[in-house]
């Protein structure tokens, strides 16, 4: 039986009309720049082929970081057949395909390491029929995903897999690759350099996209150096990644979150930015700066709730972008003001316990009597009415009579509720008073 995806030896290209990043492919995995926090000698990979024992891997990156190409090499290095295959264009037919290639290779003496590129986009089943050829030797599977696995891969899949993470070229090592490119087309790029830096903060992180732009500026007919202007107004940005459904849009907000809550207003307007640049919609931005308002900042500044309310208002009169300001502003306002979250505390624990005893009635001195009945119960017997006490406080029970007084909510001694804990403190030493009479 033939490999689905084997095909016949094409014919020697040559170099000129290969892409620049096929030309510059590593040959072997020391050629490859970067990840050494996976390939390097005490890395877990660089221990597995050192051991000879290599296991199912997940790798775990965004684009243009070398997971296809450390996956050939691993093939390479091991001497197992390569075949790879996507997730999107591979159904559950093909699959079966190439499980029954890989079972005829192995009884013919060869092993299989499958590639699989974007395997979160398979389906439960799809995860699910790798399995028994992962556990009986027929595969060892590489996938590979921009995707956090711990969501989208099938606990099973996992178990059997070390997931690996490789993590975005540095500009260092985006140095490094443009020299290889430069060596491979026995010239340097046009470029001084401030426009060389340039050029790698464009690329982000991304060697693929780096070789493609380095192809296109080696194209162009210039006789003296460009500047980072100039080469600004001839290459287009690249656009910064983000996916407002995905993992990247949870890894921000979650950013701009903490750097909120951790008082670092510079820190949270470059999230803010990041958002906004990646296409985030602004509303989605001005909720979730009041859900901060209410849950980090709370009654030590019960006017940051206030500002981020008038910040949304201003946005959805002026629209985007000037309404984007009144938001940066209240992005300011809410990093510097003072934090507490003991009211979303004291709500967590009022909500636990309600949970533990909700079928608890109030004490009857406070449920009202509307009828002969209720009242020859006892209902509203003994209620003091609080305007009418000593200082308008009764101090009586308000708890279910079976459950002690609980505190649940400690203001801390930061803004606002530095008022506010003087004022508890006052009706505790009102209320012991109360008890004690």
């Amino acid at each position: 039986m033939s490999d689905l995806f084997q095909t016949d030896e094409a014919a020697p290209v040559a170099n000129a009309s290969r892409p620049l990043a096929d030309r510059l492919r590593p040959q072997s995995l020391s050629d490859v720049i970067g990840q050494s926090q996976v390939l390097g000698p005490e890395a877990p990979l660089g221990v597995m082929l050192a051991s000879g024992s290599l296991s199912s891997i997940i790798f775990w990156g965004p684009p243009g970081v070398g997971k296809t190409t450390i996956a050939r090499l691993l093939a390479d290095e091991t001497d197992l057949h390569f075949v790879q295959i996507s997730a999107i264009f591979t159904g559950v037919p093909d699959l079966r395909k190439v499980f029954d290639a890989a079972k005829l290779r192995r009884q013919n003496g060869k092993g299989t390491l499958l590639f699989v590129d974007e395997i979160h986009r398979f389906n439960k089943a799809q995860q699910d029929s790798f399995l028994p050829h992962m556990e009986d030797g027929t595969i060892l599977l590489v996938g590979a995903t921009t995707e956090n696995p711990s969501f989208e891969l099938n606990a099973a899949v996992m178990s059997r897999s070390q997931v690996m993470i490789l993590e975005r070229l540095s500009l260092d090592e985006l140095s490094q690759m443009a020299a290889r490119a430069e060596a491979e087309l026995e010239r340097t790029m046009p470029l001084d350099d401030h426009a060389r830096n340039t050029l790698f903060e464009m690329a982000d992180g991304d060697g693929r996209t780096l070789l493609n732009l380095i192809e296109q500026i080696m194209a162009w007919t210039v006789k003296d150096p460009l500047n980072s202007d100039q080469l600004g107004k001839r290459l287009m940005r690249r656009a910064a990644k983000y996916d407002k459904s995905g993992e990247e849009h949870y890894n921000l907000i979650s950013a701009l979150h903490k750097s909120v809550r951790g008082s670092d207003p510079d820190a949270a307007l470059y999230w803010f930015a990041r958002m906004l640049e990646g296409g985030e919609d602004p509303r989605y931005l001005a909720r979730r700066l009041v859900r901060m308002a209410v849950e980090d900042i709370s009654l030590a500044d019960p006017q940051a709730q206030t500002i981020c309310l008038h910040a949304w208002e201003t946005f959805e009169r002026l629209g985007s972008p000037e309404g984007e300001l009144a938001l940066s502003q209240a992005v300011i306002y809410l990093a510097l003001a003072p934090k507490s979250n003991a009211a979303y505390v004291a709500y967590k624990s009022a909500r636990e316990a309600a949970r533990k005893t909700g079928s608890e009635p109030p004490p009857k001195h406070i449920l009202n009597a509307p009828t002969k009945m209720m009242a020859e119960q006892g209902f509203g017997a003994g209620y003091a009415y609080d305007h009418d006490s000593e200082d308008g406080f009764s101090g009586q029970n308000f708890f279910p009579e079976t459950l002690p007084r609980t505190q649940f909510y400690a203001p801390v001694e930061r803004g606002f509720e530095r008022d506010l804990a003087k004022r508890v403190a006052y009706f505790e030493k009102l209320r012991a008073q109360r008890k004690g009479t």
